[in-house]
């Protein structure tokens, strides 16, 4: 009796506020979205269920009203579709039933009743503003953006998506010590700027020797013409380059030719486009409440906005970005961009930033036993580190390998000013690492100055012997350095065409705008010559494992400059004089004897001291027995 009372005193309460609302008001309190769990098959972003004529969809956003979701399935209704909170107040839900697993669906969520964002977990995104510039033939039938209907990115789901069928499941990845890795940017690789472009230029790349890809990042970025490192979904290849199956199928026919691939990964911070920065923005910059980035970048060094590397929801997100790129790709490998960046120390400068960080250190920790988890074989965890050569040395010893920079000194050498020519920083012992294997070195990257660029600019002159404005020299004093660096045990990188001494500036059209594509330099003898020494330096450094030893000693201060190298009863010797007058080497073989010259003719030795007047330019790769 009194449970009747009570309703009928609520009736009459609702009723008396309807009526003091005023003609044609009615007040009703805001629902509240049930609290209901997660249903069995979901999971982040769409899960296809019933054979693909259902979806479960989810979204993470702690903190939120409400959530709805919005699409082609229910005419981009606002009211249609709002979606479930569970429990904890974190993540939201619904299943929508009815589709056509055969069909794609654009999609967006409306939070707040005013905020509409693409899903953070889509493998594709529609682009209004950018979608326009991408050809059919680069991505053929590329789904019409739904103009009139919404604003801004949409996700895309379907159930029966084109499935590639990989065929090289036998593929070994190359030993870390032997790695010859080519930096390569899609966009300014081919004309095509696309994965099966780039493809028709694999021989070019086999017959070169190399074994490894570092593709520059091809998730979807803000724009089409970029390096990539301005990331906004990190599920979704970005199309400027080709459709999915179309880069499974580069890394599948790359496995076929030997070649391993990289992907050069961004999680130090994310760019404004991206629904887990609008998901918590103030206009300005992300709130103290977003679940994934710091309010302020805590270092000098960001772009775009810095993700709290300490927040689990961030360590969340990066783990199954490593995991995706790593099952459904394929993927050998990541170079972690800004890898010094996973830090919540803040820091003015870069005195501060490279400090020892305990919890830098820990991150990168966690994020390598993950790696090793998912993928035990010999995956390749490389990080753009540059901090405290302890800290380095720490995860070098995880079997973390880290970038190693030799650019600027290395430039020195070949423009023929000796002062801070020394480059022996490429040599492992010198970073207190135990292996070769950890130190991944370079003269040149996408973030460097070519060399011959400041060759040909700024290069010595003596006499008749010229390097600045000189083209064949300046090539040959780039070979000259090239038989150093693939003399350095451990592995390398070459940057892409660097093998044919390109010489664009990195500042032509803007640092990071679409530089001069230039196939035609491998015609020109000159250039050939550069790329046929490359060939030779990594053919020698891959087939003989002297290039690896232990035992090293070398002298590459002054204007002559050697490495020697010792494995059993072999002994190399690779010297040459980075001057631009004539010098004579006096250099300690170990014995006398005869000595084979990997690029010239044998010498005999009537002692252990070589004795030799060197051309400026000049260098030999001598060896007690001869190389493969």
């Amino acid at each position: 009796m009194k449970k009747i009372i009570y309703l009928l005193l609520m009736l009459t309460t609702l009723s008396y506020a309807c009526k003091k609302a005023g003609s044609g008001d009615v007040i009703v309190d805001p629902v509240t979205p049930a609290n209901t769990d997660l249903p069995a098959g979901a999971k982040d972003g769409v899960a296809f269920i019933n054979s693909g004529t259902s979806a479960i969809v989810t979204l993470y956003a702690p903190g939120k009203t409400s959530v709805s979701l919005i699409g082609e399935f229910n005419d981009w209704s606002s009211s249609a579709s709002p979606m479930k909170k569970t429990s904890d107040g974190n993540t939201w839900w619904i299943q929508i039933d009815n589709l056509n697993p055969n069909t794609e669906y654009a999609y967006q969520f409306l939070v707040d009743g005013s905020l509409k964002v693409a899903d953070p977990y889509c493998e594709k995104v529609l682009d209004p503003a950018n979608d326009q510039y991408i050809t059919s033939v680069t991505y053929p039938n590329l789904k019409a953006y739904p103009t009139g209907k919404t604003t801004g990115i949409v996700s895309v789901m379907q159930a029966n998506q084109p499935v590639y069928s990989w065929k090289n499941s036998g593929f070994v990845r190359p030993d870390k010590n032997n790695l010859v890795i080519y930096e390569l940017l899609i966009r300014d690789f081919t004309t095509e700027h696309s994965y099966a472009s780039t493809l028709t230029k694999l021989d070019y790349l086999v017959s070169l020797g190399i074994n490894a890809i570092e593709l520059m990042p091809v998730n979807e970025f803000e724009g089409n013409l970029s390096w990539g490192y301005n990331p906004s979904f990190y599920f979704a290849p970005d199309k400027y380059y080709g459709t999915k199956t179309a880069l499974q199928n580069f890394i599948d026919e790359c496995h076929g030719r030997g070649i391993a691939v990289i992907m050069d990964m961004v999680l130090n911070h994310s760019f404004g486009q991206s629904p887990m920065v609008q998901l918590y923005f103030d206009g300005s910059k992300p709130t103290s409440s977003s679940p994934w980035f710091n309010v302020d970048p805590k270092h000098p060094f960001n772009v775009g906005y810095d993700f709290n590397h300490e927040s689990a929801a961030t360590k969340y997100l990066a783990k199954n970005v490593m995991k995706f790129w790593m099952q459904q790709y394929k993927i050998d490998g990541f170079r972690f961009d800004l890898s010094k960046g996973f830090t919540q120390k803040s820091s003015t400068d870069d005195s501060q930033f490279r400090l020892f960080d305990a919890g830098r250190i820990a991150i990168w920790k966690e994020y390598n036993s993950f790696i090793k988890s998912v993928d035990p074989n010999n995956f390749y965890v490389i990080l753009e580190h540059f901090a405290e050569e302890s800290e380095e040395k720490v995860l070098a010893d995880e079997g973390m390998m880290m970038w190693n920079n030799l650019n600027y000194n290395m430039n020195e050498a070949t423009m023929g000013w000796l002062g801070n020519s020394d480059f022996s920083w490429g040599f492992y012992a010198k970073h207190g690492f135990a292996k070769s294997e950890n130190l991944v070195t370079y003269g040149e990257s996408h973030d460097e100055e070519r060399l011959n660029y400041k060759n040909i600019s700024f290069g010595n002159i003596s006499g008749t012997y010229a390097i600045k404005a000189n083209l064949p020299t300046s090539l040959k004093r780039e070979e000259l350095a090239a038989a150093f660096l693939f003399s350095i045990p451990g592995p390398k990188m070459v940057w892409q065409f660097g093998e044919v001494g390109y010489d664009t500036s990195i500042d032509f059209n803007g640092r990071t705008g679409e530089k001069p594509i230039k196939w035609d330099y491998y015609t020109d003898p000159n250039r050939k010559a550069l790329y046929d020494a490359y060939a030779k330096f990594i053919k020698l450094k891959k087939n003989n494992t002297i290039f690896n030893s232990t035992n090293s000693t070398y002298n590459l201060a002054g204007g002559v400059k050697y490495i020697k190298l010792v494995e059993g009863a072999n002994t190399v010797v690779v010297v040459g004089n980075f001057d631009v007058i004539s010098q004579t080497a006096n250099i300690d073989f170990g014995s006398s004897g005869t000595w084979v010259d990997a690029v010239g003719s044998p010498i005999n030795l009537s002692s252990t001291t070589y004795t030799g007047v060197f051309s400026p330019g000049e260098y030999h790769i001598f060896s007690k027995t001869a190389l493969k």
